[in-house]
């Protein structure tokens, strides 16, 4: 607020003077903070935390990188070329108006803006077939760079189990840097083939025992099994081994709803009320499952 000709700023009971220039920065280690309503209404609040198919991505490069270096190469400079054309071709659009709104007179009499129209017309043309060429060559370039996912999936669904390990016991702190170290030394480490599905599974199997291995080292002997089983369930999950409603009802169970179920078998006495309830409710929840058939 201005007062006395100063821009000024309350903090508490004082005013103080503002520039402003003045920027002030906060950052925070929390996954998901939550501030209040008032809060964020005065801040811009960014979120650089990483997500699965961000990391992905960034594991692909990685990978093709080490294994294809020829394809990133040609990739990130049909990237640099692609975008040194359209600037190319925005900078003669921006001329083009800018001759066109100090322009005075019959327009055709202009010969500085005729001859920039004739020159913006076919250089127009000629950086639209060069663009044209670099999306097929990119097509081709991705084609070629999918057949490495499969490995970049895995390294990202392996590095979230990692980072969720911090919930198990708060010691358990991995950084995205160590993780991507760790992941690119499996790859340049394991065995080479000239066979791509072959050389893929090796990566895979590699960099999954040796991530786990590593991380293993650094955990109490209580948590290992726990681990071991995160790592398969996602890694299960991520193939489609193990479905949404199953990794639900085994996280959360049924809903506490009460409703009419099929009357237990009276043959069955070592099963107590609660677990028939819990059999017939997994046997709905998961159909592949016919527990009350079975018993």
């Amino acid at each position: 607020f201005m007062q006395g000709g100063r821009l000024l700023i309350r903090l508490g009971d004082s005013d103080i003077d503002y520039d402003k220039n003045f920027r002030f920065y906060m950052t925070t280690k929390m996954a998901n903070p939550h501030y209040l309503p008032e809060v964020c209404i005065k801040v811009t609040i960014i979120n650089f935390t990483v997500t699965k198919s961000g990391l992905e991505d960034q594991l692909l490069s990685d990978v093709v990188r080490l294994e294809r270096p020829d394809l990133e190469e040609q990739r990130n400079a049909l990237i640099v070329r692609i975008n040194a054309d359209k600037m190319e071709l925005k900078k003669a659009e921006d001329k083009i108006l800018r001759l066109l709104f100090h322009s005075q007179g019959n327009i055709l009499d202009d010969e500085v803006l005729i001859e920039t129209l004739n020159d913006s017309k076919q250089k127009s043309q000629e950086i639209s077939v060069r663009l044209k060429e670099a999306e097929e060559t990119e097509a081709k370039i991705t084609i070629a760079r999918e057949k490495y996912r499969p490995v970049a999936t895995r390294g990202s669904v392996m590095y979230f189990v990692v980072a969720n390990l911090a919930e198990v016991d708060p010691m358990y702190q991995y950084s995205l840097k160590y993780f991507k170290q760790l992941f690119n030394l499996c790859i340049e480490s394991s065995e080479k083939s000239t066979d791509l599905q072959r050389r893929l599974g090796t990566l895979m199997s590699t960099t999954t025992s040796q991530v786990y291995t590593n991380v293993s080292r650094g955990l109490f002997e209580r948590h290992k099994l726990v681990y071991s089983f995160m790592l398969c369930a996602e890694i299960m999950r991520q193939a489609g081994e193990i479905t949404d409603d199953e990794w639900n009802y085994f996280m959360r169970g049924a809903a506490g709803v009460e409703r009419e179920r099929p009357a237990k078998p009276l043959d069955v006495d070592w099963l107590g009320d609660s677990l028939w309830k819990n059999c017939c409710d997994l046997e709905e929840a998961v159909p592949a499952l016919p527990v009350s058939a079975r018993v």
